[in-house]
Protein backbone atom coordinates (compact mmCIF):
# COMPACT_ATOMS: atom_id res chain seq x y z
CA UNK A 1 0.00 0.00 0.00
CA UNK A 2 2.56 2.21 0.84
CA UNK A 3 5.15 1.21 -1.74
CA UNK A 4 4.24 3.64 -4.09
CA UNK A 5 3.30 6.43 -1.99
CA UNK A 6 5.43 9.50 -3.58
CA UNK A 7 4.40 8.17 -7.07
CA UNK A 8 0.99 8.16 -6.70
CA UNK A 9 1.56 11.55 -4.92
CA UNK A 10 3.56 13.32 -8.16
CA UNK A 11 1.21 11.87 -10.55
CA UNK A 12 -1.96 13.74 -10.95
CA UNK A 13 -5.61 13.06 -9.90
CA UNK A 14 -7.36 9.84 -10.89
CA UNK A 15 -9.55 10.64 -13.69
CA UNK A 16 -12.92 10.34 -12.41
CA UNK A 17 -15.31 6.91 -12.53
CA UNK A 18 -17.82 7.16 -15.03
CA UNK A 19 -21.07 6.95 -13.90
CA UNK A 20 -22.16 3.56 -16.04
CA UNK A 21 -19.31 2.15 -13.56
CA UNK A 22 -20.81 3.38 -10.23
CA UNK A 23 -21.92 0.57 -8.39
CA UNK A 24 -26.68 1.32 -8.32
CA UNK A 25 -26.50 0.71 -4.31
CA UNK A 26 -24.37 3.72 -3.47
CA UNK A 27 -26.33 7.30 -3.85
CA UNK A 28 -23.94 9.86 -5.35
CA UNK A 29 -22.55 13.03 -3.65
CA UNK A 30 -24.91 15.93 -2.84
CA UNK A 31 -23.38 18.42 -5.34
CA UNK A 32 -23.88 22.24 -4.60
CA UNK A 33 -25.18 21.29 -0.64
CA UNK A 34 -23.95 22.68 2.33
CA UNK A 35 -23.63 21.03 5.62
CA UNK A 36 -25.19 22.29 8.16
CA UNK A 37 -23.69 21.89 11.42
CA UNK A 38 -26.11 20.44 13.98
CA UNK A 39 -28.84 20.60 11.51
CA UNK A 40 -29.04 24.99 12.11
CA UNK A 41 -28.98 28.22 9.84
CA UNK A 42 -26.44 30.48 10.27
CA UNK A 43 -28.72 32.65 12.10
CA UNK A 44 -29.55 30.07 14.11
CA UNK A 45 -26.39 29.09 14.85
CA UNK A 46 -25.40 33.11 15.93
CA UNK A 47 -28.26 33.72 18.08
CA UNK A 48 -26.98 30.44 20.09
CA UNK A 49 -23.74 31.82 20.32
CA UNK A 50 -25.00 35.03 21.27
CA UNK A 51 -26.83 33.82 24.23
CA UNK A 52 -24.33 31.63 25.48
CA UNK A 53 -22.02 34.77 25.75
CA UNK A 54 -24.51 36.42 27.78
CA UNK A 55 -24.83 33.61 30.14
CA UNK A 56 -20.64 33.67 30.72
CA UNK A 57 -20.48 37.08 31.41
CA UNK A 58 -23.50 37.54 33.40
CA UNK A 59 -22.43 34.02 35.72
CA UNK A 60 -18.77 35.42 35.28
CA UNK A 61 -19.91 39.10 37.17
CA UNK A 62 -22.12 36.92 39.60
CA UNK A 63 -18.96 34.63 40.44
CA UNK A 64 -17.20 37.96 41.16
CA UNK A 65 -19.77 39.35 43.32
CA UNK A 66 -20.13 36.23 45.22
CA UNK A 67 -16.34 35.85 45.89
CA UNK A 68 -16.24 39.49 46.95
CA UNK A 69 -13.80 40.42 44.12
CA UNK A 70 -15.87 43.68 42.87
CA UNK A 71 -18.75 45.06 44.83
CA UNK A 72 -21.87 46.80 43.13
CA UNK A 73 -21.78 50.51 44.06
CA UNK A 74 -25.43 50.00 45.33
CA UNK A 75 -24.39 47.42 48.26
Amino acid sequence: MLDDLRNTAVSGPEEPVPPELVPSGIPPARQGTRASFLGMTAAQRFVIVLMMLIMTCILGTFCLIITEKIVPPFF
